[in-house]
């Protein structure tokens, strides 16, 4: 496993680490034996960086985390977040007491007394030109409650704005062969301010795997399902924000550039990770064999300056007019 450092902490995260929304909920059924299966496996692999939230399963997947952390001896840190079980989830409700509350939940759930590093959980863009609200999360800091913290954003310009603030010390951020963007202005910047960066949904949903197709079906309760067009929450957080269909046929392209060895999705990755501004990519995993290829991600070969500019060029083409100028 490659390691990175993770902005200012001084903590040294696995490259390829995991995200543990699919073991909360939101993307079909699941089965918590093998999730925890899952977890062990990569944490066999050299995943030491597990990034979680307290809307997952309303803590599912934050208790699966504490079991994990029982269960073994490395060290393991556990990233979450809040703001999201505000109803309604507006920038009023990033306040003191608010943020205090939705802590005290996630150290229970968790099982520790101070959190690694937390996370504003894609707030209200409005939120970002409140300094009182990180005055709070200082507060939290001083009184042991967090470690470090974070934001998690939906779009450039709010973590632009984010790292303004001095003691933000990760940002993350959708970020794959879909959602190039961020790679312009904001890695650049955040290289500058030693901030770490986390790519969220690298692998689009899925779409970035290979596996789907046009007769592929998702479950009631699969995000993938409902949430197409925004209807839930953000539209960028359900296949990045691009259309099916044309996801499905930029996938076809992408094919003919995958190495021999590697799998679609670890292609997907491993483009990620030829951005040094990036500290780590979280995808999720739901059992073993996908914990294990995700970790494998890592230790790949480079890619190609070639393949990289073929990428580009199929972005370009087909996928920039969807999603660039959006987030």
């Amino acid at each position: 496993m490659q390691y990175r450092e993770l902005g200012r902490t001084g903590w040294r995260v696995s490259a390829s680490s995991f995200g543990a929304w699919a073991i909360g909920g939101s993307w079909g059924d699941v089965d918590d034996r093998e999730s925890m299966a899952a977890l062990h496996k990569a944490v066999d692999c050299g995943v030491n960086f597990f990034d979680t939230a307290d809307v997952y399963g309303d803590g599912r997947s934050e208790r699966l985390l504490r079991q994990l952390r029982q269960e073994r001896s490395e060290e393991i840190v556990v990233a979450t977040k809040a703001g999201r079980r505000l109803e309604p989830h507006v920038v009023g409700g990033y306040n003191r007491q608010n943020l205090t509350a939705f802590i005290e939940r996630s150290l229970e759930n968790l099982g520790t007394e101070t959190i690694d590093l937390l996370q504003l959980h894609c707030p209200p863009i409005e939120t970002y030109y409140l300094p009182e609200t990180f005055g709070f999360l200082d507060d939290l800091v001083q009184e042991g409650k967090i470690r470090y913290y974070g934001v998690s954003v939906e779009k450039v310009e709010e973590a632009l704005k984010a790292i303004e603030y001095p003691n933000v010390q990760t940002v993350q951020i959708i970020f794959n062969i879909f959602r190039q963007r961020p790679a312009e202005l904001f890695f650049p910047e955040a290289k500058r301010r030693r901030v770490g960066i986390l790519a969220r949904v690298p692998l689009a949903s899925g779409l970035l795997s290979g596996k789907m197709t046009r007769e592929t079906t998702f479950e009631p309760d699969d995000h993938r399902n409902f949430n197409r067009y925004g209807e839930d929450f953000d539209r960028g957080e359900t296949f990045s924000g691009v259309d099916y269909e044309t996801g499905l046929d930029a996938v076809e392209e992408l094919r003919a550039l995958v190495p021999e060895g590697m799998t679609m999705a670890q292609f997907a990755l491993r483009w990620i990770l030829m951005f040094d501004a990036v500290s780590c990519v979280i995808p999720g995993a739901k059992r073993m064999e996908q914990a294990e290829d995700n970790a494998i991600a890592a230790d790949l070969q480079p890619l190609s300056e070639e393949t990289m500019a073929l990428v580009g060029a199929i972005y370009d083409r087909l996928i920039r007019d969807q999603v660039h100028h959006y987030w």
